[in-house]
């Protein structure tokens, strides 16, 4: 079996993940292996958990390392801070929040969820008259942006609730952290977990856990099984006097996060924030201009990166993810009961303005082919 050329003609990934790699990036993860256990490899190790603290606002929280996607970060969280039994509230206004819940469950942890419609952000009355009716629950878990509708939830009223009540905030920043702004000590957060191949722009494989000092104590009397999720030990051995890893490091993902966050840090956090809020702006007004309907649009507010939308009355999603990908477009498919009526848009990481009018341009060219039946036609501008 031939195996494809790699770098050859790549598809433009506006999908929320894994995301475009920029080439310093790329370069990154082609230097010759180092050993995980050298002081060359602990000198990036720290290099990127310091240059991380700022993406997640923490000058507190340890800041720690699992060899897995984002939903074993959020497994780890659960499987190192709570007991059979216990409970927990759960905001599921969408697929990724009612990840936390199904985690959460597959452990013997109580679920109690709220705010469970995808069409509307979270309701922190809600969750307070959850906590007040649930006076046991120990956390509520959340997703800040969950890229199943679009949405950019409010976790920082959602956290000033878990901070009142004396019960762990915790979050899913997997698609939002290093594109939109998160502030884990000022907001109080207790648990937030990201991953390398979102917004971080490199490759999957390496996901990060913010644990505060409340969580900790939370830590001493769990009961859950953590063995590969043991975010003590993750602790201990990044505290050495060379910090370490647990387990064999993804070396070369850790040369690429090094390289893609001094990039973040060159460009300035402040202006990533704002580039990722006008690529939403942008990729929302022009679907409006080719007659697309946002997926869901009484979101109080809409992501910045992501966007879903409705896909036209008579048109498949596959149809047009299928011809925009012969364009040499990716876009996402929708989730959950939305599958075969939308389609999604990622504009996160190293997606510039000019992506995005190039996805849109080839979009409404690809939606005049569809409506009309016809087998080619030249890209229509969609203005701007």
């Amino acid at each position: 079996m031939s195996i494809p050329a790699a770098g050859t003609d790549p598809l433009l990934l506006m999908t929320p993940g894994p995301t475009r790699l920029p080439p310093r990036v790329l370069e990154a993860g082609g230097q010759p292996m180092i050993h995980h256990r050298t002081p060359a490899f602990s000198r990036t190790l720290v290099s990127v958990i310091d240059q991380l603290r700022p993406v997640f606002g923490t000058a507190e929280a340890d800041l720690l390392p699992v060899h897995t996607t984002g939903r074993g970060g959020m497994e780890a969280a659960i499987a190192n801070l709570l007991c059979p039994g216990d409970e927990v509230i759960a905001c599921c206004n969408g697929k990724f929040g009612e990840m936390w819940a199904t985690l959460a469950e597959s452990y013997g942890v109580v679920v109690h969820r709220v705010c469970t419609t995808w069409e509307r952000g979270t309701d922190a009355a809600e969750v307070e008259q959850a906590l007040t009716d649930h006076p046991r629950a120990r956390a509520v878990t959340v997703a800040y942006t969950d890229t199943s509708t679009g949405v950019q939830n409010d976790v920082k009223a959602v956290l000033a609730l878990t901070r009142e009540r004396g019960v762990l905030g915790m979050v899913d920043g997997i698609s939002s952290f290093g594109g939109v702004p998160f502030q884990f000590d000022a907001w109080g957060a207790d648990v937030a977990v990201t991953a390398s191949q979102k917004c971080l722009m490199a490759s999957p494989g390496v996901s990060f856990v913010a644990v505060s000092a409340r969580a900790w104590k939370a830590y001493e009397r769990g009961s859950l099984p953590r063995n590969y999720w043991d975010l003590g030990e993750a602790r201990k051995v990044y505290a050495k006097a060379q910090p370490e890893t647990t387990g064999t490091a993804p070396v070369h993902i850790y040369l690429q996060l090094a390289a893609s966050l001094a990039l973040i840090h060159q460009e300035g956090l402040a202006n990533v924030y704002a580039r990722h809020e006008e690529l939403g702006r942008l990729t929302r007004e022009l679907a409006a201009r080719m007659g697309l309907e946002l997926l869901f649009p009484r979101l109080e507010k809409q992501s910045p990166t992501l966007t879903a939308l409705h896909a036209p009355d008579g048109i498949t999603p596959k149809s047009i993810r299928d011809a925009m990908r012969q364009r040499g477009i990716l876009l996402a498919g929708g989730l959950g009961a939305y599958t075969g009526t939308s389609f999604r848009i990622g504009h996160l990481g190293d997606i510039r303005v000019a992506d995005v009018r190039r996805t849109c341009t080839e979009l409404a060219a690809v939606l005049a082919e569809l409506s009309s039946g016809a087998t080619s036609a030249a890209p229509a501008p969609v203005g701007g």
